[in-house]
């Protein structure tokens, strides 16, 4: 090979080294894929509304992951732990409730849906009917037990001291003429109980999974304007995260009309669009 082929074939090769470099370094700057914001919920038809948006926001280029949770207490714990971005679950009471206790550095952001409750029974087609000494069943978690206690005053079951309000306990029960049993079991459970008590107050998430209609419970918030406080959900996240423009995206997405269409045409009313 002469020098001059030599040098020809150097350059060759030098060029062809840098091309490669060049290519590999545009590689591995190339930005990696976005990860799905990750929504949490319990399970039931919070998370149907959930997907309906994830599929709208998935064509203006958001990706959202629904994540069920059976339990009520998981979806604020994951939040904290940074395993989800957001969650939609729960009232403003049973957040402030868990910030107390927990220590959760969680804020509440934009309301969603109006969620009202009912007091169902098996055996019963009023609440008047229900037997001296019969069991009743309400949740175990504060806010929702004392929401509870509330609809069963109102039903004309038992009264409830001055003052105590939605964070009113079993303790709080001031008059209890027919001698009531008060249970508190897991919420998820409430619509199973109804076998072996005479009447429960079922959240309409657990409700709607269970077929018990809202217009046939023996009691039921039915009044927006007393209750709205109480039934009315909202979006929460990690307070370093409230900001975060694909949190308020997808709130944005939500918070509009084809979402309202949907949750009144598939609900018939047992939920309601809080905007």
């Amino acid at each position: 090979m002469t020098a001059l082929s030599r040098s020809r074939f150097l350059a060759l090769a030098f060029s062809g080294l840098a091309l490669l470099s060049l290519g590999t370094g545009a590689q591995a700057q190339a930005p990696a894929p976005e990860k799905p914001l990750k929504v949490g919920v319990s399970a039931g038809p919070y998370g149907d509304i959930l997907r309906e948006v994830a599929r709208l926001a998935d064509k203006e280029g958001l990706k959202a992951e629904i994540i069920e949770f059976s339990d009520w207490n998981q979806p604020n714990a994951a939040l904290q732990a940074g395993d989800i971005d957001l969650n939609n679950f729960q009232n403003r009471p049973y957040l402030a409730n868990q910030i107390k206790t927990r220590n959760y550095q969680i804020v509440a952001l934009d309301e969603s849906i109006l969620v009202p409750a009912g007091i169902y029974s098996k055996k019963y087609t009023s609440a008047a009917d229900i037997p001296a000494g019969a069991k009743i069943a309400i949740p175990n978690d504060p806010t929702n037990g004392g929401r509870a206690l509330l609809l069963f005053q109102r039903a004309g079951l038992i009264t409830l001291k001055p003052g105590t309000g939605l964070y009113a306990s079993v303790l709080d029960v001031a008059e209890n003429p027919k001698k009531l049993q008060i249970v508190e079991i897991d919420a998820a459970q409430l619509p199973r109980s109804l076998d072996d008590v005479a009447a429960a107050f079922v959240s309409s998430n657990y409700a709607y999974l269970a077929g018990l209609d809202l217009n046939k419970a023996l009691v039921a918030e039915t009044t927006v304007e007393e209750a709205k406080p109480y039934f009315t959900l909202v979006f929460a996240a990690r307070e370093d995260r409230k900001d975060d423009p694909r949190i308020r995206k997808f709130i944005e997405v939500y918070r509009s009309q084809p979402v309202k269409d949907f949750t009144l045409a598939k609900f018939k009313g047992s939920i309601l669009p809080a905007w």
